[in-house]
């Protein structure tokens, strides 16, 4: 039971981390209508930045600037390079940001090395938040940091680390944001504005490449603020694009193009996806064998049939993703098709 737990808050925490970066990406795509291929590339490049702005300024001011840089870095690509291919179409959009994603990775490797970096967490984020005591006698129990080693020794101990507590709070406090500015601020009518009418828009006077440009650099740097959070918790190396690149277009498009709230929802379902089915070591054909089945290896599909559920948890949202396409194409809470 507590390991079932610990697996729910991971689950949870990484469709947080997933629910940053995605929300980015939304807002570009719901604003500009371009799908950002580059977009994990710009996660890359907050957690680099942040590992180097560290070791300058330590880890809080940097928590702070590399978001900061990163979206400086953005609205600078949308303003000199993607600016100017809107005219020839999705396309030349897709190529573009196709190509930057390759340029950011190469770069990266140039400066920092091929290998994975030492991005430790500062003090305060060692170490674990809460500790989950599974025992015989007392049942279920949560203690706040670090269970004494006596109470491991009789009881079966889960710890939640502090970092992934930490990557919770933060994405809420994102979401609070985001929702505040969207609905509550004359920038967030603007935006809004923008989105459906631009030419009232920019009757009343407001520049609208401009409000793209910042919209943009905004996205980039939701997405360097995940990429410092998930260099600490994760790991920091070349590969931690490739790692999310694919998963978060699987949330944009369960979630619904263009859709906040579905991006959150998806989010959250396919972080669980990934997590929760660790816990189960059975596959459908222990399942069918309890039901009064025989199912064995002279069975027809039995190499499918034998994949346990843990096995099969890293293909789970692409399944979700072909379901969603087939059934609902235009996602959980999304208002247009494709």
């Amino acid at each position: 039971m507590d390991q079932v737990l610990i697996n729910t808050l991971n689950g949870v925490s990484y469709g947080l981390m997933l629910f940053m970066l995605s929300s980015g990406l939304t807002l570009i795509l719901s604003m500009m209508g371009v799908l950002n291929f580059a977009h994990a590339s710009f996660y890359m490049i907050g957690a680099y930045f942040a590992y180097s702005l560290t070791g300058l300024v330590g880890f809080w001011p940097a928590l702070l600037l590399a978001p900061l840089g990163v979206g400086i870095a953005g609205a600078f690509f949308e303003r000199t390079a993607l600016r100017r291919v809107h005219k020839f179409g999705h396309v030349a959009e897709l190529l573009i940001t196709f190509g930057l994603s390759f340029v950011v990775l190469e770069v990266v490797q140039l400066i920092w090395g091929r290998t994975s970096l030492a991005f430790d967490p500062p003090a305060l984020l060692r170490g674990p938040a809460f500790t989950v005591v599974q025992s015989a006698t007392t049942g279920l129990s949560i203690s706040l940091g670090a269970a004494s080693d006596a109470v491991c020794q009789a009881a079966s101990c889960s710890r939640f680390p502090m970092t992934r507590a930490f990557m919770m709070l933060v994405a809420l406090l994102m979401l609070l944001s985001l929702w505040l500015l969207l609905t509550r601020t004359r920038i967030g009518l603007v935006i809004q504005g923008a989105l459906t009418h631009p030419e009232m828009v920019e009757s009343l006077g407001h520049n609208v490449p401009r409000v793209f440009m910042m919209v943009f650099g905004f996205g980039s740097a939701l997405a360097g603020l995940a990429g410092v959070i998930g260099g600490i918790t994760f790991v920091t190396e070349p590969a931690m694009a490739a790692v999310v690149g694919s998963i978060i277009f699987v949330v944009v498009v369960v979630g619904g193009m263009g859709s906040l709230a579905g991006a959150f929802v998806a989010s959250l379902l396919i972080g669980l996806l990934q997590t929760l089915p660790l816990t189960v070591d059975a596959s459908l054909a222990d399942a069918i064998n309890r039901m009064g089945g025989q199912v064995g290896p002279s069975s027809p599909g039995w190499p499918l049939l034998r994949i346990t559920m843990a096995q099969a948890a890293p293909i789970l949202p692409y399944l979700l993703l072909v379901l969603m396409l087939i059934l609902r194409p235009k996602g959980l809470l999304g208002t247009r098709e494709g």
